[in-house]
């Protein structure tokens, strides 16, 4: 740092945004790395700062995208290890080919290629050894971090019950016999899906530390922000489809919407991978959710709306504040699908949703600071953090308020695109088998 203003105290203008792009990048090569090697939770930071666009630098950015799958790996001789202590014995006995170099690394754990003794191409996730120690230290911590939030930040919120709820989503993620069950109900209730594809749990081959899965081939969102717009669009629309279909009629949300969770093809298919960080929410939770959508952006009733999120524990009754704050800070969330009509959403709404979550400003900050995020609501704001950062990414443009409408249980809309037409004709098909 000493030397960078060293640098730039006698350099033009030009010269000083070409030092500062320099030592963004090297700053961002270094801290990178090091949270490739820390993995966990701290890995987890560098992964989400790679596309939640709160004013971190794109070259940065733009590395630190490299933590969604491209981490530094563990050897290949420790991977079997695992794999042998797991699973009883060597890659080598177990499966008809084995590639000991993996195709992704992430934070927990890493996947290698492998074709199964009866010819089957599958994808054998292996987790990091000491990964789970790592992680519960992180946890250790995170009740200081979340009270030193609340202090500073937001007075109103209770760290405890928030605590307890981000421990137990984590803890799960690091058991991948848990994380086997969620993707299982995942894929029994998409199989046959025209374009939601989630690949299948190879149960035999699966343990508490390794996780066999059919073996899924596509485009990575790299590659698909190439692509042209209608693509763009037809992938964003899947993705939206899959989460609000999965939250309000299967009740599980797939907590870990990133950019490294998907593969891609053309026409809107899209695969889905990585299922531990899932959440299964009861029927009242939903009923709640659906409660706090229908007062806002179908009844538009803002003084109803209130009352549900004050019954929620989300705001203290009696609070001083008017319909047109309430919607200010609460109706930004709501805008994509407010009305009837086609939106795009930009990196800008979708950067301005981050903001609006952690760094409110005017009279929005007042509500802030008296605001709690229950339990239920603590992994459901991926979809605002993680979720629309996305389609802001892909600049998604679609009528959302319509494709909404189609999932919303109280609603029941008729298919609205090609997509929708798509998945009514596989929901059709579906309830008929199951006559």
């Amino acid at each position: 740092m000493a030397l960078h203003r060293a640098r730039r105290l006698f350099a033009s203008a030009e010269r000083q945004i070409e030092l500062d792009t320099a030592f963004e990048l090297k700053t961002a090569d270094q801290v990178a790395a090091t949270l490739g090697n820390m993995r966990g939770a701290v890995m987890k930071i560098g992964q989400m700062a790679s596309y939640l666009d709160t004013g971190v630098p794109e070259p940065v950015r733009e590395v630190f995208a490299d933590l969604r799958q491209d981490a530094t790996a563990m050897s290949a001789d420790l991977a079997a290890e695992v794999i042998e202590r797991e699973l009883g014995a060597a890659p080598g006995k177990l499966f008809l080919e084995w590639d000991p170099m993996p195709i992704a690394a992430a934070s927990i754990g890493q996947v290698h290629r492998a074709i199964t003794r009866d010819g089957q191409a599958v994808a054998v996730k292996v987790q990091y050894p000491g990964v789970d120690k790592a992680i519960e230290a992180d946890l250790a911590n995170a009740g200081l971090a979340f009270g030193m939030l609340a202090r500073s930040l937001f007075p109103g919120l209770v760290p405890r019950p928030l605590v307890e709820e981000v421990r137990a989503r984590v803890m799960e993620e690091l058991d991948y016999n848990a994380e086997a069950r969620n993707q299982q109900a995942f894929a029994d209730y998409y199989r046959g899906h025209p374009f939601i594809h989630i690949p299948e749990v190879v149960g035999e081959l699966s343990s508490a530390r390794v996780q066999t899965s059919e073996l899924a081939e596509g485009a990575r969102f790299e590659e698909l922000m190439n692509w042209d717009q209608e693509e763009k669009n037809s992938a964003a629309e899947t993705i939206y489809r899959f989460v609000y279909r999965s939250l309000w009629r299967l009740r599980y949300f797939n907590g870990d919407p990133h950019p490294g969770n998907y593969l891609f093809r053309p026409g809107g298919q899209v695969t889905f991978l990585d299922f531990g960080l899932t959440k299964h929410f009861t029927a009242a939770e939903i009923d709640r959710f659906a409660e706090m959508v229908d007062a806002m952006a179908v009844q538009k009733d803002l003084p109803r709306y209130r009352r549900v999120i004050e019954e929620a524990g989300m705001l203290p009754p009696g609070m001083p504040f008017d319909d047109a704050q309430i919607w200010r800070y609460f109706g930004h969330f709501y805008e994509f699908i407010y009305d009837d009509k086609e939106v795009t959403i930009t990196p800008e709404w979708s950067a301005q949703t981050v903001k609006q979550f952690f760094s409110p400003t005017g009279d929005l900050a007042e509500i802030a600071k008296v605001s709690n995020l229950p339990p239920a609501f603590v992994i459901i704001q991926r979809i605002n953090l993680g979720l629309m950062s996305i389609l802001g990414a892909l600049e998604a443009r679609g009528n959302f308020r319509r494709i909404a409408e189609e999932m919303w249980p109280w609603v029941d809309g008729p298919p609205s695109t090609d997509l929708g037409r798509a998945e009514a004709a596989w929901l059709a098909s579906r309830h008929r088998s199951q006559r």
